[in-house]
């Protein structure tokens, strides 16, 4: 048991953390919506962060497996594998009432979704957390957001990168120290909703070459079923420079962003600002790292003249936002 178990053994764990976690890693044919799963691993942990078992599997993804230089899973290996379906059941069983952990957490959960869509299912988690979100709260002096910065700074060797089930061992080792140091510290988690995907265009697969069984549903468009109530606080006009943001105000994002998107955009509401999908005359900010891009938002924005600032200055604004007009 380290010094920080200690501390932490005879201090109260904060009472709002999860009862357990679900530390995946999948590594897939490509990283579009109509890429496939080809294998997956999973180490679940308790409520401190301490390993209770792991599973991993091979998946036919039914398809080309994609990038074999990257994971190594060829035609011939994942032929003989089962479906996603044949495995669904076991792999609910190691999520079920866990929080879904992983390293870039959208890329991963957005993918098992997709899986369980195809298979009439339903993943039984409700929320993920995104380590590189956590590393980001946690202010770690990594040189990147890569996994193996991760690991490298809590010094867990990495064995065989890009396999699903090293990858999520070096994730869980990482984790545990993290979860404790956010402990120590009453950081608040960076924990996001896990939301069903739904189909919204019944589009046919391209031609693709498959492998083993043909596949027997049809590769659609997706998008995450997440509706947002209603920005309580009328629109108070333009965000003004050297200001505080005021409740009301309505914020548009374009572009990637270092943060989970979600997870800026739940704590812009939980400030009480209106998340924008779209500018207008009425937008009162917008939020993106890359200016001189040439995206629709910020072509309006710059027509419409609405204040553009990137990420950290937004994050800081964050921090202090005035209350509504009375």
């Amino acid at each position: 048991m380290t010094m920080l178990d200690d501390r932490m053994t005879a201090a109260a764990w904060p009472a709002a953390y999860p009862q357990g976690y679900a530390v995946v890693d999948v590594e897939t044919t490509g990283l579009s919506a109509h890429d496939r799963i080809v294998s997956a691993a999973v180490y679940r942990l308790d409520a401190r962060g301490r390993v209770e078992d792991h599973w991993y599997t091979l998946v036919n993804p039914e398809r080309d497996p994609g990038p074999v230089w990257i994971h190594g899973l060829t035609s011939d290996v994942l032929e003989g594998a089962p479906l996603f379906a044949d495995v669904a059941a076991e792999f609910s069983e190691r999520l079920d009432g866990r929080v879904l952990v992983a390293h870039n957490a959208y890329f991963d959960w957005t993918m098992i979704a997709r899986e369980y869509a195809r298979a009439e299912r339903t993943a039984p988690v409700r929320q993920r957390l995104c380590t590189m979100a956590l590393a980001k709260e946690l202010a770690l002096p990594l040189p990147n957001m890569k996994l193996e910065s991760l690991a490298a700074h809590f010094g867990v060797e990495q064995r065989q990168a890009h396999h699903a089930l090293d990858d999520a061992r070096v994730l869980a080792e990482a984790f545990r120290p993290s979860l404790r140091a956010a402990a120590e510290r009453g950081v608040r988690l960076p924990l996001l909703e896990c939301l069903p995907l739904v189909e919204w265009s019944a589009a046919p697969a391209a031609a693709t070459p498959r492998i083993g069984r043909q596949a027997t549903y049809g590769s659609g468009g997706w998008r995450p079923s997440r509706k947002r109530p209603a920005c309580p606080y009328p629109n108070p006009g333009r965000y003004t420079s050297n200001k505080p943001l005021k409740q009301g105000m309505r914020v548009a994002f374009s572009g990637d962003t270092s943060v989970e998107r979600e997870l800026l955009e739940d704590r812009a509401v939980e400030a009480g600002l209106h998340i924008a999908t779209s500018v207008s005359r009425l937008t009162s900010l917008l939020v993106t790292n890359d200016p001189g891009a040439g995206t629709s938002k910020l072509v309006k924005a710059k027509a419409f003249g609405t204040p553009i600032v990137d990420e950290a200055a937004f994050t800081h604004l964050l921090r202090d936002v005035a209350p509504a007009d009375e």
